[in-house]
């Protein structure tokens, strides 16, 4: 499978490891792409699982419509589903990241019979995260999120001199050049950063009692002591709200991106969580 579709929206994936291996579901965050998932994608598919990787919608070129409201999270949600229906059906184990991990969260939330397992890298559940908005440094932390709902403004900063302006300011929150050169490279066009931007622009359009649902599938959550965008005390509130077997783990050193940065201690806390 290299692409699926949802209506009109055509989605691109990388589809790795046997046919008939169990299903590994990739969601990426912001700014990346399914490419930041390759060194553990080719750890799982070692091992005999079959893994996903989409590019998201706003990050596939041919799934990328305009509107704020087409970036809420029940339709995030619904083309992951559509992708899940286009590889055989559930359950599936599903692993997100940064935004990837929050539509983990919610796809496990109100399609529990679709997931095997979940796992969510640095982004708690919904509800940690709301309360730890209030509760400590996590608002501030956050403020890339207001600016992000300004008009025009983000789109131009992306995308201008050619993407050096989102690759220095990658590097200076813990990104490698390398990585941060990978990540900057798609966002060549002002639409592309549209489609990425407008995650963050449909957050206020979402309903507050959508994120108060728990989790009843196994969970593992993975978090870095380095993160400058996810304070700790979200990470300490995710269990609350999981109603199934739940490990949490702390890397120790690692900064936000956790993929790239750690890809072997999250894929062995992978294979055990999976198994």
């Amino acid at each position: 499978m290299h692409t699926f579709r949802r209506g009109r929206l055509v989605f691109d994936v990388s589809d790795d490891g046997p046919a008939d291996g169990e299903i590994v579901v990739l969601l990426h965050g912001f700014p990346q792409r399914r490419s930041s998932w390759r060194s553990i994608s080719d750890r799982l598919t070692e091992q005999g699982y079959r893994t996903l990787a989409p590019d998201q919608r706003g990050y596939s070129p041919r799934a990328n419509p305009r509107g704020r409201w087409s970036y809420r999270m029940g339709e995030l949600v619904d083309d992951v589903v559509a992708l899940i229906e286009a590889a055989g059906g559930g359950p599936v184990h599903v692993v997100g990241h940064d935004w990837g991990a929050a539509v983990a969260w919610s796809l496990a939330s109100r399609r529990p019979e679709l997931v095997r397992t979940v796992t969510a890298l640095s982004v708690p559940h919904p509800a940690a995260y709301l309360r730890a908005m209030w509760t400590s440094k996590q608002g501030l932390l956050s403020w890339y999120m207001y600016a992000f709902q300004l008009p025009w403004v983000p789109e131009l900063l992306i995308t201008s001199r050619r993407g050096r302006v989102l690759r220095r300011l990658l590097e200076r929150i813990g990104q490698s050049p390398e990585v941060a050169r990978r990540d900057a490279q798609g966002f060549g066009t002002y639409a592309a950063a549209r489609g990425a931007v407008n995650w963050y622009r449909a957050m206020f359009l979402a309903d507050p009692r959508d994120a108060l649902v728990p989790v009843v599938r196994p969970t593992l959550f993975v978090w870095s002591d380095g993160d400058t965008a996810i304070a700790r005390r979200g990470a300490e509130l995710c269990a609350d709200w999981v109603r199934a077997p739940y490990r949490f783990e702390v890397l120790t050193g690692v900064s936000h991106w956790i993929p790239d940065e750690a890809p072997d201690a999250v894929a062995e806390l992978l294979l055990e969580h999976l198994a």
